[in-house]
């Protein structure tokens, strides 16, 4: 019999009969694999069926009825130990939940792990198998020891790749909370591939799919990611999972950043901050105070905003620079901000500020390592270009909120109070504001406010006088003396 065969692109998934230089679908080069084609026969569908057969609880429908009268309440959630990540979970980690993490080789994703399965067992009797294809026993030993991980009679180790003596493992030990890393070292022998390619991966994926919903095990999947930042493999892995986290950072800083990009069990675009130290992740519970920890006093160039992660909201230092250009074409270069939407406010200033910059180089940052992705801080990074390019400091106590328009107007943002309450507690005093949300804004008490309409109005609040004082503390004086006394600071 002649066995058939195809090509797959191994970064989106892509079927061709062919070998092809360069994928149709995602524009991917030299990424198609050779991979015999699996038959759907009684073989392929017993793979499937037997982790059903193997894990399942029940295997009666329920009614709709019946199931809410068990469970009347919200499904109970177990506490992995760091505050952070349940809450970028959702309030904690589900019984049958079936999470994808995802980072840069190096970030702490083991740590991470580990001081799940550690904080895991502390707050619940159940166990843990941690199955790594990476690293030896010795080196989760160690890497256990210098965390100080506890209960270690309940957390079981393994270093295995193939899939089915895991599931002898789960059949054994019966834990509650699986941890694979990594998705790309396993395989399975109903498929014939080596591990990492997409019918690999698209099959681990599937059958510990099935052993979490039918075995009602918590299972942690760990995935590598490309070099654009998403997870590697298909797009049907992350359609299988019920969160897909993804785990941030820079090496050569202390802080980590965990977001979610899917939760099936909570809000998406959650941020988890932690801090870490040579005893593993600590959580950081007030990130707005860690982003401007190292303020010092007020510099040209500086803007401070308030974002939202999900709920939460964070206060963040937006920096520029501008140096006179050595070319024709000055450089715009940016860090954590999209270098299009720099375009956009950099031609919103020179048209409707009045202010050329087509001569200065501009470097845009954005402090603590943070990406900005939505429009409210539109108005802090046009404030801090401006206080680069005049070369006057902004006072460290106020913030810029507000989106800005092509037609340069100052647009109204979401969830505004939220945002002010932060900036409230943490000492700001001044809060610059669209002035169509003027009436919104003196809903919260003790601070000061200055509406304005246009980006243009931005030159009023700066001095002319080089790095003379800002005439925004006159504007602000001059706003507090037109609102009720409960509103000045």
């Amino acid at each position: 019999m002649k066995i058939k065969s195809q090509y797959v692109c191994q970064s989106c998934g892509t079927i061709s009969v062919k070998w092809l230089g360069r994928c149709n679908d995602c524009g991917a080069w030299n990424s198609f694999v050779e991979e015999k084609i699996q038959p759907t026969n009684a073989t392929t569908k017993k793979s499937h069926a037997s982790v059903r057969e193997e894990f399942r609880e029940s295997r009666h429908a329920v009614k709709l009825s019946h199931a809410i009268e068990q469970s009347p309440n919200i499904r109970p959630r177990n506490s992995t130990g760091l505050i952070e990540l349940d809450r970028v979970l959702g309030g904690g980690m589900m019984k049958d939940g079936f999470v994808l993490l995802g980072g840069d080789p190096g970030i702490g994703k083991s740590t991470l792990l580990l001081q799940v399965a550690s904080g895991f067992t502390n707050r619940d009797e159940g166990s843990v198998l941690y199955v790594s294809g990476e690293e030896s026993l010795e080196q989760i030993r160690n890497r256990a020891e210098r965390l100080g991980v506890g209960n270690r009679d309940r957390i079981y180790l393994a270093a295995e790749t193939q899939l089915e003596i895991v599931f002898e493992l789960v059949k054994e030990i019966k834990p509650s909370v699986l941890v694979v890393d990594s998705l790309q070292t396993f395989s399975t022998g109903h498929v014939e591939s080596a591990p990492g390619t997409v019918s690999q991966v698209r099959e681990v994926t599937s059958r510990l799919m099935m052993l979490a919903k039918s075995a009602g095990i918590a299972v942690w999947l760990v995935g590598h990611v490309t070099k654009e930042g998403s997870i590697a493999g298909p797009k049907i892995v992350e359609h299988l999972v019920d969160t897909v986290l993804y785990f941030e950072g820079d090496s050569g800083q202390s802080m980590r950043m965990i977001r979610a990009v899917k939760n099936r069990f909570g809000n998406t675009n959650e941020l988890g901050v932690f801090d870490m130290t040579p005893e593993g992740l600590m959580d950081v519970t007030n990130p707005s105070a860690l982003f401007l920890s190292e303020r010092q006093e007020a510099l040209p160039g500086t803007a401070i905003t308030s974002l939202l992660e999900g709920t939460r909201p964070l206060l963040v230092e937006l920096q520029a620079l501008t140096v006179p250009s050595a070319f024709a074409s000055p450089k715009r270069t940016s860090v954590g901000l999209d270098p299009q939407k720099l375009a956009l406010i950099t031609a919103i200033i020179e048209k409707y500020a009045r202010t050329s910059l087509i001569q200065l180089d501009l470097y845009f940052n954005v402090a603590g390592g943070l990406r900005v992705a939505e429009p409210s801080a539109d108005l802090a990074a046009a404030a801090a270009i401006l206080s680069a390019a005049q070369e006057t400091a902004l006072p460290s106590s106020t913030c810029f909120l507000g989106e800005l328009g092509l037609t340069g107007e100052v647009r109204k943002i979401s969830q505004l109070e939220v945002r002010l309450e932060e900036a409230k507690k943490l000492g700001f005093e001044t809060v610059v504001v669209p002035a169509s949300q003027i009436d919104r804004a003196k809903k919260v008490k003790g601070l000061i406010y200055i509406p304005i309409a246009q980006v243009r109005e931005l030159n009023s609040l700066f001095s002319s006088s080089g790095r003379s004082k800002p005439a925004i503390t006159q504007a602000a004086k001059t706003s507090s003396q037109k609102m009720p006394r409960d509103l000045s600071s």
